[in-house]
């Protein structure tokens, strides 16, 4: 009988989006195929701590079992992890001992550290085949969470350091699509320090290069959590102290259609890793003035449409770009990439602009990313294989790099 594949599915996390990513693992779990995987449900908590088994099922469920520690999620005290890391040791992860399962203590993730543990060890030490994790923001987007997969050798979904800190930092990430020549809105980057010692300047300096109505966002962040639309200068303040509380760059856009008609917001799923693939082309309907936090998750007033109605050319050209971005960011697996398009002038159609990319969207049944799978012709459950198979993919063409001279 074949050995089932072993997957780890990583959720919670201390970013912004943690409900987020326990409705997408949630969705996850629900439809992954049991025949075909034996799954490990890990969670983490709001405060940094891994759980799995029970503690983990706990977690889904708005549970997090142990008081709350305030402790960051990179300080050698919330994981064995982070303390081995710290030391600059070789790190591996055992296999779960029977007698400490669903204990809510490390064992399943503790990891030792050893100068002199063979390779084939090193391999089979933590016991899963791959892991998908179904983090958002801050510490499981941003490329942190990859570095650990990496060092431990670890096949994983989704794209690596490079590409998840470069999706995730929207500064950098506009910095690669303009030099990969794609249509960007015109933006302004400041410092939160910058803002904090001198909101004088930081305004005129604002005002100088763009034009009211403006979006104000953290750089590192999804979910549009921390983001404003700011009609005139009396709302500039408050919208750049709200974004400073999430991160310490700030990115100001000038709103595309300068506020004469809201722009079409449109949406592109992409897949693959060295060869991406489209999926057709959807638009979101915002309940709200604009697609934030509220409208995304909470509300029920915004209206999907897919495929959306844009013209052949149009929807070959979104198309095309999101796969451009993709490869700008040096991606892998999967993402979400979002355009502006302004609304047309005199009959003509308005331009698009490329708004940014998601490496780890939403993931629920009812995410966007998934249904414009689905709308292309990859069910939800296909769609999970397809990205283990990616994941796996992946890690094997990285068996292929040379690390050493010998």
């Amino acid at each position: 009988m074949k050995k089932k594949l072993r997957v780890g599915i990583l959720f919670g996390g201390r970013s912004g989006e943690h409900e987020v990513s326990l409705l997408s693992a949630a969705s996850v779990l629900k439809a992954i195929n049991r025949k075909k995987y034996e799954v490990v449900p890990i969670g983490i908590t709001r405060e940094g701590r891994w759980v799995t088994a029970l503690d983990a099922e706990r977690l889904l469920n708005g549970d997090a079992h142990a008081p709350a520690r305030q402790l960051r999620a990179g300080d050698p005290d919330v994981t064995a992890p982070a303390a081995v890391l710290k030391r600059g040791e070789a790190v591996i992860v055992p296999p779960v001992p029977a007698e400490k399962a669903g204990t809510g203590r490390l064992a399943p993730l503790e990891i030792q550290a050893s100068a002199e543990l063979s390779t084939t060890t090193q391999q089979r030490a933590l016991d899963l085949d791959v892991v998908f994790p179904v983090l958002h923001g801050t510490f499981g987007e941003d490329g942190t969470i990859q570095g650990l997969f990496e060092l431990a050798d670890i096949a994983y979904v989704g794209s690596g350091v490079l590409g998840s800190s470069a999706g995730m930092d929207k500064d950098v990430m506009k910095r690669l699509f303009a030099a990969a020549k794609l249509p960007i809105t015109k933006h302004v980057t400041l410092l939160r320090s910058e803002w904090k010692t001198n909101p004088r300047k930081c305004t005129k300096q604002i005002e100088a290069a763009l034009k009211y109505p403006l979006f104000v966002k953290p750089a590192n962040l999804g979910s549009s959590v921390g983001i404003s639309k700011v009609h005139d200068r009396k709302e500039l303040a408050p919208a750049m102290d709200l974004a400073a509380g999430y991160d310490r760059k700030l990115v100001i856009e000038q709103g595309v259609g300068g506020g004469k008609g809201k722009p079409r917001e449109l949406e592109v799923a992409v897949l693959g890793n060295d060869a991406p693939e489209a999926s057709v082309v959807g638009e979101i309907v915002p309940g709200k003035e604009f697609y934030d936090y509220e409208a995304k998750y909470l509300s029920e007033g915004s209206i999907p449409i897919i495929p959306a109605r844009l013209t052949r050319a149009e929807s070959r050209q979104v198309r095309e770009m999101a796969i451009a971005a993709f490869k700008a960011c040096d991606c892998a697996g999967l993402a979400r990439v979002d355009f502006l398009m302004e609304p047309g002038k005199a009959g003509k159609p308005g331009r698009i602009y490329l708004n940014e990319i998601n490496t780890l969207p939403g993931f629920t049944s009812i995410s966007m990313y998934p249904k414009l799978w689905t709308a292309s012709g990859l069910p939800y459950a296909k769609l999970i294989d397809r990205l283990l198979e990616l994941a796996l993919e992946r890690h094997r063409e990285k068996q292929q790099t040379q690390f050493s001279r010998d």
